[in-house]
C-alpha cells in the first residue's frame, strides 16, 4: 500500500481533519489482523466469527482506496506496480498455507490489488488505444478470479481512482461495485448467514474522516504494510499450528 503522499487540502473531501493516511495504515493493519484470527481461531458461523468480522470489512475498500491515491501521487508508477507484483509474490505461500488453500487454488488479495493498479493504470494512460481498454480491465479483472476480494478489488481500484478528487462519485462507485458484484453474490450463496460482509459500508465514514495527509513521514511507515502482511500470516500459521488455541477457544464459545 503506497504512500499517497500529501493532498492538497486539509479537507480535502468535506470530512473531518482527523485521520492521516499512517492512521488510516494502522487501524487497516489492526483490523485485517483480527479477521483472519477470527478465521483461523473462531468457531465459524458463531456470533463471535461474525461480529469479529464485521469491523474488518473495511480493510479491502481502504486499501483500494489507498491503492488508487498511490497511483495519483507516486513519483514512478511503474516501481509501485513492480512492488506490489514483488509482495503478490512474496505473500501467495503464506497465504496459502495460512487458509489451508493448495498452491493453484487461490492467492491472496495482494495480487488482486496488483491487478487493479494495472487496469487503472492502463484506464488512465493517454498512450492505450480507448477500444483496447475495457479489453485490459476483463483481463485484469479475470486474472485476479483466484485471489482474495478478486475482481471486486480490481473494480474499487478503478472507481476509485477514476473519480478520484471526487469522494462523493467515488463512494456511489464503491458502493455500486459492492452491491452488485459482492453483496448480491454473497447473499446468493450464503444468504444472510454472512450479515457481517454489510461492514465494507463502514469504510465511508471512515474514509469520510481521511484529511487528504500522509501525515509524519517515516521509513518504517511507508514499508510496514509490505512487511506486515506476509509477517502476520506466518505468525497465525504458526500460532495454529503450534497451539491447541482454536480447540480451546471452540469449547469455550460452544453453547
Amino acid at each position: 500500500m503506497s504512500d499517497p503522499g500529501l493532498a492538497s487540502g486539509v479537507m480535502r473531501h468535506g470530512g473531518y481533519d482527523f485521520f492521516t493516511a499512517n492512521r488510516l495504515k494502522i487501524i487497516v493493519m489492526a483490523l485485517m489482523f483480527l479477521d483472519h484470527f477470527a478465521v483461523l481461531f473462531l468457531p465459524n458461523g458463531s456470533l463471535e466469527w461474525s461480529l469479529s468480522r464485521l469491523a474488518p470489512r473495511v480493510v479491502a475498500p481502504v486499501i483500494c482506496f489507498f491503492i488508487a491515491e498511490g497511483y495519483c501521487y507516486t513519483s514512478n508508477r511503474k516501481k509501485y506496480i513492480f512492488r506490489l507484483f514483488i509482495l503478490a509474490l512474496v505473500s501467495h505461500y503464506p497465504f496459502n498455507i495460512t487458509f489451508g488453500y493448495t498452491f493453484f487454488q487461490a492467492t491472496s488479495v495482494i495480487w488482486a490489488l496488483t491487478m487493479g493498479l494495472v487496469a487503472l493504470t492502463a484506464l488512465k494512460s493517454e498512450k492505450i488505444h480507448i477500444v483496447l481498454k475495457p479489453v485490459i480491465l476483463a483481463v485484469c479483472c479475470a486474472a485476479a478470479y483466484t485471489a482474495n476480494w478478486n475482481f471486486v478489488a480490481v473494480l474499487w481500484i478503478v472507481a476509485f481512482g477514476l473519480f478520484h478528487g471526487n469522494f462523493k462519485r467515488q463512494m456511489l462507485a464503491f458502493c455500486a461495485v459492492g452491491i452488485v458484484f459482492h453483496l448480491a453474490l454473497v447473499y446468493h450463496r450464503f444468504a444472510f448467514s454472512h450479515w457481517f460482509q454489510l461492514g465494507i459500508f463502514l469504510a465511508i465514514p471512515l474514509l469520510a474522516m481521511y484529511n487528504g495527509r500522509l501525515g509524519k513521514k517515516s521509513k518504517i511507515m511507508a514499508y510496514s504494510f509490505y512487511v506486515f502482511y506476509p509477517a502476520h500470516l506466518l505468525f497465525l500459521h504458526f500460532l495454529n499450528l503450534g497451539t491447541p488455541l482454536a480447540a480451546a477457544l471452540e469449547r469455550l464459545l460452544s453453547p
